[in-house]
């Protein structure tokens, strides 16, 4: 990955943007897009879109969401201290403790979310698990009014945790879930912005999926696509402790590859479209058994109108929702050289018709 492309990840995951706040990752999605997309702009629901080909058929959308959990200011009380609701779905365990960034109309204030210490718990209380309710925000103010300079009720914040790099081309970071997702996407039309397709491709950085998959509803069926793909992540299973966990769950290994989903979510004709490609490419895959709808924007996009012909690459990540989470760069270059070979070879013969 050269050294540009891997700042454009790192912009991507430092942009504060919990659901239905996405304004500054989409600054940066769409100054990439720029450089090669045919038009580039964000409707009104806060998915950005970047197109190239356009007039080709068939009609391909990639999607991957760029919000991220987060939380949101509810209650200032009498003493400054900020209570919070969950923004998309939190272990409680995690968020205690925590260093937060809250985005304001003035600017980033920073502040840490509060808890009384296990010193001062009854044994009673230390066996409990925190809720979210019981939780605060502590931004140093004095008293409400204080606060109100800073802060308002509604305001969304982020665990102030940034892009990183470790050993051998893992990198972790707050927002992977789904950041990279809206990374693969851009990163594969840009490819087949250069393939010649005979498709139309819409690339999407999908809003408000962890609370719902609802930037995907809306802007599939602004797009009517064809066929799509969705690019998010799943869980890695290569970490100690997962125990009897195995048995429910596949092998996924981080730096083995993108993960191919297999399902009733996907159509099956384009799975093998995948699988053949990525076998032509030698580009490493793993498979994903998933017998239901997914939790992803795959389930909007194939339910969308009439039906879309619709397919999941997943990229393999460690400790999803939390601040840490890991994934591999390599996993992420080759999900986007497999939907850009892949699709390179769709034309408007292609059938997708499963049987």
């Amino acid at each position: 990955m050269t050294k540009q492309t891997k700042q454009f990840l790192a912009d991507l995951i430092n942009s504060i943007s919990p659901s239905g706040y996405e304004g500054p990752v989409a600054k940066v999605w769409k100054a990439e897009a720029d450089t090669f997309a045919a038009k580039v702009w964000t409707d009104t629901h806060g998915n950005s879109h970047a197109i190239v080909n356009p007039g080709g058929s068939p009609c391909v959308m990639f999607a991957g969401h760029y919000d991220e959990i987060g939380f949101q200011i509810s209650y200032i009380d009498d003493k400054g201290y900020l209570w919070i609701q969950a923004l998309g779905g939190w272990d409680p365990q995690i968020a205690q403790g925590q260093r937060v960034q809250i985005m304001t109309k003035k600017g980033v204030v920073r502040g840490v979310i509060g808890k009384v210490a296990i010193h001062m718990q009854t044994p009673e209380q230390r066996k409990k698990v925190s809720e979210i309710k019981d939780l605060w925000v502590d931004i140093g103010a004095k008293d409400t009014k204080d606060a109100e300079k800073m802060v308002e009720v509604g305001d969304p914040l982020v665990i102030a945790s940034g892009f990183d790099e470790l050993k051998n081309g893992i990198v972790v970071g707050r927002a992977f879930d789904n950041r990279a997702g809206a990374f693969v996407v851009l990163e594969a039309a840009k490819q087949l912005a250069k393939l010649n397709p005979k498709a139309e491709i819409h690339a999407v950085a999908t809003a408000q999926e962890e609370i719902g998959l609802r930037g995907a509803t809306t802007a599939a069926y602004g797009i009517d696509p064809d066929i799509a793909i969705a690019v998010d992540m799943t869980f890695a299973t290569d970490h100690p402790n997962m125990g009897e966990a195995m048995k429910r769950e596949n092998l996924i290994e981080l730096g083995k590859g993108p993960v191919l989903t297999r399902g009733p979510n996907i159509n099956a004709k384009l799975f093998e479209l995948l699988v053949k490609t990525a076998k032509t490419e030698k580009i490493p895959y793993q498979i994903n058994a998933e017998p239901r709808g997914t939790g992803t924007d795959a389930n909007a996009l194939q339910l969308n109108r009439a039906g879309v012909t619709t397919a999941l690459v997943s990229i393999p990540l460690r400790y999803m929702h939390s601040p840490c989470e890991l994934i591999s760069l390599t996993d992420l270059e080759e999900a986007a050289k497999l939907l850009a070979k892949t699709v390179a070879t769709i034309t408007p013969r292609t059938n997708f018709v499963p049987f």
